[in-house]
């Protein structure tokens, strides 16, 4: 028989890893959130995270109980609760570009009257971290949180700028190179708008999510040759080469003014 000093020792050295597994799991159930943006019944989001249910109810309630998540419409669903978009705060007041960035994005969407964004990678993807409709009478899909694959926007081929074809593919998936029309990218032509959207310092791509609108994307570096984030604009497909330019030069100019040492 085992002494009871060893039987503890022996769960002490199990407990780490149970709870690592446990932070596993509540990791899996934010980001299947986040990727719903919506309330969910506890038995689909055992199902989407593929947990017991029993397991997903004691951390969903434990959640709950931190604030972190909140019971939705009749009580039998569950999303995210008001501490998270405090702490989100706080990561926006602590974050210089962030918080930069999103006052540029404010002013060019009442300057230029377009759709504008802050882009940055986010777990391989494309996010908007902020976004500012423009002034024009129909509203162009565009929404803060909103993750999209790299290949499908201008934004994409910036911010993997400077990377060798294996970090790029590592990155994309074959599902990723496919449009919402069902058309589908070459990789060899995406990481070749890549390698020259790193040169001209700018991209533009045209009806890639939907065939009216066309994006227009320059870099934000936080240090020489490092991407980390992208300014765009979202406009009409039919927007004029010469405003097309002119909305380029304007993005470059309040990207540079956020940028340290590009």
């Amino acid at each position: 028989m085992q002494d009871s000093s060893v039987l503890a020792a022996s769960a002490d050295e199990k407990a780490p890893g149970s709870r690592e597994k446990g932070l596993n799991r509540v990791l899996e159930i934010l980001e299947f959130l986040h990727t719903t943006q919506r309330a969910i019944g506890i038995g689909d989001l055992a199902k989407g995270v593929n947990a017991p249910r029993s397991t997903t109810y004691t951390l969903v309630r434990s959640l709950v109980d931190a604030g972190l998540l909140e019971m939705a419409g009749d009580g039998n669903r569950v999303y995210f609760g008001k501490k998270l978009y405090l702490y989100g705060m706080d990561y926006v007041r602590g974050n210089d570009l962030l918080r930069r960035g999103r006052q540029e994005v404010d002013h060019l969407s009442r300057e230029t009257g377009e759709t504008s964004e802050l882009c940055m990678l986010q777990s391989g993807r494309y996010t908007i971290v902020h976004s500012s409709p423009g002034s024009r009478p129909f509203r162009i899909s565009s929404a803060t949180g909103l993750q999209i694959p790299l290949p499908w926007t201008a934004s994409g081929r910036l911010l993997l700028a400077g990377l060798d074809r294996a970090a790029i593919e590592a990155m994309v998936s074959d599902d990723d190179l496919v449009l919402p029309d069902g058309r589908k990218l070459r990789l060899d032509d995406f990481i070749a708008d890549i390698a020259k959207a790193g040169v001209t310092g700018y991209c533009v791509t045209s009806g890639l999510v939907d065939a009216y609108t066309k994006c227009l994307a320059v870099p934000v570096f936080s240090a020489p040759g490092k991407v980390e984030a992208t300014m765009c604009l979202v406009v009409p497909i039919d927007t004029s080469e010469e405003r097309t330019a002119d909305l380029i030069g304007l993005l470059r100019g309040r990207a540079a003014g956020l940028s340290i040492g590009a």
